[in-house]
């Protein structure tokens, strides 16, 4: 295998997670006693350039496909987070009814909603056409494609560019970044701005994250990789942010290298300073994640038996993708974990993969009282403990797994 970004022939590994099916690749009941597909979950560092990254051993087109089963308007969190970003956008860029917002990777119109609902023109770019149909009931113009630079070239001959080309957590699932990089630099107006926000690996590596590692995701990305491969392009980052979402993200915002009216902020030098500082342009810092990982493995099964051996019943929440990967890691099936339950109906009276553990409605959890709900995105722990405090009337806690045990 080589390096997706740089070509370089890569020797040495991050972490391996076994074997996993895609983690949005839900069940039927039908489907159950069927074969089931899974890919290796080995995950591999560049020296060359430090892309943390996966071979496509998952399809791109089979994992985005017409049965993709995640909707991004079912977490409140996440749409509080895409209003408070257009309202930022808009003060800080001066977006109106003469501008175009551009989002890649739009999935059902959780963000392009509220640009709309400003006044400003926009179009979503999304692969998937059950997602793409949701947000056409929005009133959201989507094209269902992939991205990159043949698309953007027939946007570009329609006469479509983008005053704001915007992606959030879809940079880590392209398999070819370079052609998606260049396909940004095409689409974008001479005085446009790109923003892209992507889990940080450093938060992955400081906080065991590990559990973020799935097919969907094909790169594991730095600051200074993400400016390497828009510097390439005839890219420049000229602002970086820190954010909350999914454990600790960036948030970084380009312009073409020919667009001088963005002067380049602070806080460019200071991540990629805090990067060299915790050691993510080395190679040694990469090669103890294993061990870290087999820990949570480890203490959660320990929780899990434990509780099993006291007739305790636990169930989870959540059916996200991280959850798949924790469940399938950890060899967890329905009698240490008796079910999960979603806010998607579109995930709802199927099985996860793999472990083939049911997904219910939440009523469930207020009919048999469990003693324990595992919360499996456990970077929603505080919208989910808050929509499910009545757990605590019959003496239930919760748990998170990761970085590690925690019972509350």
């Amino acid at each position: 295998m080589n390096c997706r970004f740089c070509q370089n022939e890569l020797k040495y590994e991050f972490v391996d997670l076994g074997f996993s099916p895609p983690s949005n690749s839900f069940l039927m009941r039908e489907e159950l006693n069927e074969p089931e597909v899974f890919f290796p979950l080995k995950i591999m560092v560049c020296e060359e350039c430090f892309l943390v990254q996966i071979d496509e051993f998952a399809k791109h087109e089979d994992i985005f496909n017409s049965d993709y089963v995640y909707f991004s308007s079912f977490s409140k969190s996440w749409l509080a987070h895409s209003k408070a970003y257009t309202e930022m956008m808009i003060k800080r860029f001066s977006y109106d009814h003469k501008s175009k917002v551009i989002e890649i990777a739009s999935n059902d119109g959780y963000l392009l909603q509220f640009f709309k609902d400003r006044g400003v023109p926009v179009l979503g770019v999304e692969p998937t056409p059950n997602t793409a149909a949701a947000a056409k009931e929005k009133g959201i113009e989507s094209i269902i494609d992939f991205f990159g630079v043949r698309l953007a070239e027939v946007l570009v001959n329609q006469g479509t560019k983008a005053d704001l080309l915007l992606g959030n957590n879809v940079l880590a699932h392209v398999p070819d970044i370079n052609d998606f990089v260049s396909g940004l630099k095409i689409l974008l107006k001479p005085k446009g701005v790109i923003t892209i926000e992507f889990p940080h690996i450093l938060q992955m590596i400081y906080k065991n994250q590990f559990d973020t590692i799935y097919h969907e995701h094909f790169s594991y990305l730095s600051f200074s990789v993400v400016q390497r491969v828009f510097n390439k392009h005839g890219l420049v980052v000229f602002d970086v942010e820190e954010i909350s979402t999914h454990g600790g993200s960036l948030r970084v915002f380009a312009k073409h290298a020919e667009n001088d009216s963005q002067p380049v902020s602070e806080r460019v030098e200071e991540v990629l300073l805090k990067e060299v500082a915790f050691g993510l342009n080395e190679i040694s810092t990469y090669q103890s994640y294993q061990e870290s990982s087999e820990k949570v493995k480890d203490d959660f099964l320990s929780f899990l038996i434990m509780a099993k051996r006291e007739g305790k019943m636990v169930v989870g929440y959540g059916a996200a993708a991280k959850g798949v990967t924790l469940l399938n890691f950890c060899g967890v099936r329905k009698d240490l974990m008796r079910y999960v339950v979603d806010a998607s109906p579109h995930k709802r009276d199927k099985f996860l993969p793999g472990i083939h553990i049911p997904v219910l409605d939440e009523e469930n959890i207020k009919i048999d009282k469990p003693d324990y709900v595992v919360i499996l995105p456990w970077n929603l722990e505080a919208e989910i403990t808050n929509q499910l405090v009545y757990v605590r009337e019959w003496g239930g806690q919760f748990v998170t797994a990761v970085p590690k045990i925690k019972v509350f």
